[in-house]
């Protein structure tokens, strides 16, 4: 019983490469700034308005003042998720009476409120060279729903959080070309609860068979930039972000409930390892001035979600493979298109739409953890100037996703060696709504 489980209980440490944020597509965040947000991030390797540049194409450095140039900035981030079951089903246990319990709920919303902290320095040490820092939250997710969801067996909760420490160095060639690099320093840290498949004469209640999962892990990757300044009013930037691989490292427990008396202590714990390799993406974008007072955005990004493939579990100790998980997930573009408006000396105006692919291929694939779908941002933002050297940026976001399918199958056994349990058929319908607030600061 405990060898033929326990495969199913190590795929934790892996949801995190399935399950997404609530804003990009997969489980990437886009919401690095405040004022990015009110454009729906559209053109943001062109910008280069303030330091959060540093993230998006640090050769941007040069284009701000100079002196020292620094941007913090705060998002709440509010996400909904609503399942509806669709004839989730269950295939018969083994011995008399038995059967392999599905839980009957919905779930409840699976999504919640979270907040998203950013802050930038930029210093141009001369005419020619800048040097800054970045730090924030680059990829995560946070999942949650009720015990008696239908869908435990398949990830019941989830939360991911990876936090990136990003120096970087831009260089003005001359007054066309500036150029930019930074190197990433990352740390992964994922918790993962997934219910188990256990036939209901030894299975007790449902909602206490689950397996508790974490794991964590530095990374280190780069960023590179260009900025051209093809006429004084077009400027065009190109940027480029590199994939992260994780070693992550962590704690397998398993608990169990036994007829008549509840939950019990965890009967398993072992060290547990799987390899997470978050994906690179390149942007190209442009800004365009058009008279006094409107700046056009647009851009194209590509990310390499294709990555995300098949995954595999290892026991820490003797490497001895547990898990094969299979997402074949695809690579993704999103397109953004934004405005700025000079209403006045202090008040700009910002807008922003944009449509993000989801990696997801198929109702097959689509995960508990991450309902991901096709989604199109509407922003709206506006800056306000208190002073030469202070500004405040305020952007809100809302997203709307289509509604989508799963048909995601649950099984237990070996790598080559798996029997279908369940299989969990129902939609989700989700909705984000972003709120940013960004100070601004050059002395």
């Amino acid at each position: 019983m405990q060898k033929l489980i326990k495969p199913r209980l190590i795929p934790a440490l892996l949801a995190i490469a399935f399950s997404g944020s609530a804003a990009a597509a997969g489980f990437q965040l886009q919401n690095q700034s405040g004022s990015a947000n009110g454009n729906a991030f559209a053109g943001a390797a062109a910008a280069a308005e303030d330091a959060s540049t540093i993230f998006f194409n640090p050769a941007g450095m040069t284009y701000l003042p100079r002196g020292h140039n620094i941007s913090v900035s705060g998002t709440v981030l509010h996400r909904s998720i609503k399942f509806k079951d669709e004839g989730s089903t269950t295939t018969p246990g083994f011995g008399f009476g038995s059967s392999f319990p599905l839980p009957t709920g919905d779930g409840g919303d699976g999504g919640g409120t979270s907040l998203l902290p950013h802050g930038y320095w930029a210093w141009g040490v001369n005419d020619r060279i800048s040097i800054g820092l970045g730090m924030g939250p680059t990829f995560g997710n946070t999942t949650e729903y009720n015990d008696d969801f239908v869908g435990r067996n398949a990830g019941f909760f989830f939360e991911m959080k990876q936090f990136n420490i990003n120096p970087s160095l831009a260089f003005k060639v001359n007054d066309m070309v500036s150029l930019g690099v930074g190197i990433n320093f990352a740390h992964n840290e994922s918790h993962f609860k997934q219910g188990v498949p256990l036939v209901m004469a030894l299975a007790g209640y449902p909602e206490n068979n689950y397996l508790d999962v974490k794991g964590d892990d530095w990374a280190v990757g780069y960023n590179l930039g260009a900025m051209f300044q093809l006429t004084p009013t077009t400027r065009l930037g190109l940027a480029y972000r590199s994939r992260l691989e994780f070693e992550l490292e962590g704690r397998q427990r398993w608990a169990v409930a036994s007829p008549g008396f509840g939950p019990v202590a965890p009967l398993v714990n072992a060290d547990v390892k799987a390899k997470l390799t978050t994906p690179a993406n390149f942007s190209i974008a442009l800004s365009q001035m058009v008279g006094q007072k409107w700046e056009i955005l647009g851009d194209l990004t590509w990310t390499d979600w294709s990555v995300v493939d098949t995954l595999y579990v290892n026991n820490r100790q003797t490497g001895v493979p547990l898990q094969k998980l299979t997402y074949n997930f695809k690579d993704t573009w999103r397109v953004g298109l934004g405005a700025n408006y000079q209403y006045s000396d202090s008040i700009k105006l910002r807008f922003g739409i944009a449509h993000d692919k989801t990696p997801v291929k198929s109702s097959a694939d689509r995960t508990m953890t991450l309902p991901d779908a096709d989604r199109t941002w509407l922003s709206l933002g506006a800056k306000f100037q208190l002073s030469k050297a202070a500004s405040v940026d305020v952007g809100y976001t809302h997203i709307f996703f289509d509604t989508v399918k799963t048909n995601r199958a649950v099984t237990t056994g070996y790598p080559g060696v798996e029997t279908l349990r369940q299989t969990i058929r129902g939609e989700f319908k989700t909705s984000v709504d972003i709120l940013s607030a960004q100070l601004n600061y050059n002395f």
